[in-house]
C-alpha cells in the first residue's frame, strides 16, 4: 500500500503545482501539449477524446475552460459545417513554452525506453491494482500512455 499512496500522492502534488503555476488542469495542460504538437496546431473534439481517453462531456468541458481562457479556439471549418476544429492560439502555446517536463511526459518518455515484455508487466501490475480496487470503470485523464500511443 506504501507504494500506492506514494503514486497518488506524486499525481496529486503534480496536478496542484500544475494548477498553482499554470492555473490548469493536468487534462488541459496535456490538450494544449497535444495541440501544440499537431499539425496546424489543431484537432477535432473526437479526436481528443481519443487522444485523453475521456468522455464528450469531459473534453467539452476542458475546451471550453480553455477557450475561457484564450488558450484554444474554436474555428468554424468553411469546408465541413458540422465540425469545428479546436485551435492552439498564440497565448495557449506561450503557456507551453513555460512548462517544464510534466510527471506524465517523464513517465513516457520511461515507457518508451523500457521493453515490450517489461511495458506488460507494468500494464499487467495496474490492471491488478485497479482490479483489487474495484476501480474499472472509474473514467480518469491519462497519466501513463505507454509505446505506438497506447493508452489504457
Amino acid at each position: 500500500m506504501s507504494s500506492v499512496r506514494k503514486i497518488v500522492r506524486a499525481v496529486n502534488l503534480e496536478s496542484k503545482r500544475i494548477e498553482k503555476n499554470f492555473g490548469i488542469s493536468i487534462p488541459q495542460l496535456l490538450t494544449l501539449k497535444y495541440l501544440n504538437e499537431s499539425p496546424e496546431y489543431r484537432s477535432t473534439m473526437r479526436n481528443l477524446r481519443e487522444v485523453l481517453s475521456l468522455n464528450a462531456s469531459t473534453v467539452t468541458g476542458i475546451i471550453s475552460r480553455l477557450e475561457s481562457k484564450g488558450y484554444i479556439a474554436r474555428l468554424p471549418d468553411p469546408k465541413d459545417k458540422r465540425s469545428t476544429p479546436i485551435i492552439l492560439t498564440s497565448k495557449g502555446s506561450s503557456l507551453v513554452k513555460t512548462t517544464n517536463e510534466s510527471l506524465h511526459e517523464r513517465i513516457s518518455k520511461n515507457l518508451e525506453a523500457t521493453s515490450d515484455q517489461e511495458y506488460q508487466n507494468i500494464l499487467g501490475s495496474f490492471e491488478t491494482i485497479i482490479n483489487f480496487l474495484n476501480i474499472e470503470d472509474l473514467d480518469a485523464a491519462p497519466i501513463i500512455t505507454g509505446p505506438a500511443d497506447i493508452s489504457e
